[in-house]
């Protein structure tokens, strides 16, 4: 069938699919939309408190302790409505981290949890009766990165985790509680750490600049990364009006004034701006690796080595026959591990045989020999006896007589 290409036509009058754009904003809003965040950092520095502020409420979260002995993944899901829009919204954050002696393994619990969110979508997807549209999603969306307010450089902790999640998630780092750095040292901060990701590798998240709409704001935006944010869920009254702030000795910190923080750009950037980005990488990028990856082990490829599209049938038959050479091979194994057994058993059995006839023999000799002394014990005994009487005999008879001799001197 020979196909005759695009062809660009004019339409003679209104037919109706540019309604389409209106019909899916209806169909998502009634539908609602998932959102995930996975907050990472250190115990005590301000995760809980930043997420109630971008939210404007308050999940009232368990304080951790720092005495946990691993890094421990707390998932809460949250209805949330703005307007006539619906946002399930789940938050993950990270008990425990950096608090061990030994941090080797901080970001392995957080990695098998991504790992996890993506399995179980995988999982879902290659069902025959799969159910995505009622499925929950909880891919994570974005990582909020928090770093320690140090003012002088990243810790290797921090570079060492970035670096194993970049390829599993969307990375966006917050100097945590910026607040108690000097507004003077915090270029400077800013601009160690960028460099610092940058020597190492690491790829955090780029606010796209492909639509015009967002480019120009995307990219300054990009040039602010990393947010220097401040959060509180105490309200105060500025100027005649209630604001979210801190109070300190020395003066106020207004959370979303933008002269004192970057809370309104981070806010900006992640929900009003690019949250559909960050779903879209997600799904597109960091779970199409992972995807990749697994089908690749399960034995699915796109081709053959000789270049030849490979389709679903001819995929399940080469892994049906080498799930029968697998389980041949392993069936072979195991009746030679058993006719091994078998043998090993026999000979243990022919040992354990010839152990007790050897037993047998020496109790059997052994017996012998006690009967035959004590046979000899028996006859020198008999002998003994048969003396005994004899002498006994003789005792009696030379009595007798001298009795008679006694009595015949008496009659005479």
């Amino acid at each position: 069938m020979k196909g005759g290409g695009n062809r660009d036509l004019r339409l003679s009058g209104h037919v109706g699919f540019d309604s389409f754009p209106d019909q899916l904003v209806t169909k998502c809003v009634n539908k609602g939309f998932d959102f995930n965040i996975l907050c990472i950092g250190e115990t005590g520095c301000g995760k809980s408190t930043l997420i109630d502020s971008l939210f404007k409420s308050s999940f009232n979260d368990t304080p951790v302790v720092h005495r946990l002995p691993e890094v421990k993944l707390e998932q809460n899901t949250y209805n949330l409505q703005e307007s006539n829009v619906n946002l399930r919204l789940t938050v993950v954050s990270t008990a425990g981290f950096g608090d061990q002696i030994n941090k080797e393994n901080s970001a392995k619990a957080v990695v098998t949890y991504l790992d996890q969110q993506f399995e179980q979508y995988l999982t879902e997807e290659l069902k025959i009766r799969r159910d995505l549209v009622h499925f929950h999603d909880t891919r994570i969306h974005v990582c909020l990165y928090f770093i320690a307010p140090t003012g002088h450089s990243i810790k290797s902790l921090d570079l060492v985790c970035m670096k194993e999640l970049d390829k599993k998630v969307n990375i966006i780092p917050v100097i945590a509680k910026a607040d108690t750095i000097a507004r003077s040292e915090l270029p400077q901060f800013k601009a160690r750490i960028t460099e610092e990701l940058r020597a190492n590798g690491v790829q955090i998240y780029q606010f796209p600049t492909d639509d015009e709409t967002v480019a120009d704001l995307n990219s300054k935006m990009n040039d602010q990364v990393p947010f220097a944010v401040v959060g509180s869920t105490d309200e105060i009254v500025v100027g005649g009006h209630k604001v979210r702030a801190r109070q300190y000795p020395w003066g106020t910190v207004e959370v979303e004034n933008e002269a004192h923080c970057d809370f309104v750009k981070l806010r900006e950037m992640l929900l009003r701006t690019n949250m559909e980005d960050l779903r879209e990488k997600t799904h597109s990028k960091h779970y199409e690796l992972y995807r990749q990856s697994r089908l690749q082990q399960m034995g699915f490829a796109d081709k053959t080595a000789d270049n030849r599209p490979v389709s679903l049938q001819e995929t399940y038959e080469i892994k049906r026959q080498q799930h029968l050479r697998d389980m041949q091979t392993k069936e072979e194994r195991m009746r030679q591990m058993f006719v091994q057994k078998v043998k090993e058993k026999e000979a243990e059995l022919k040992t354990a045989e010839q152990r007790l006839h050897d037993e047998f023999e020496k109790l059997r000799t052994k017996n012998q020999e006690e009967k035959r002394l004590q046979d000899d014990k028996k006859r020198q005994l008999e002998e003994e006896i048969n003396l005994f009487n004899k002498k006994k005999a003789a005792v009696q008879a030379q009595r007798a007589q001298s009795e008679r001799d006694a009595m015949s001197k008496r009659r005479k």
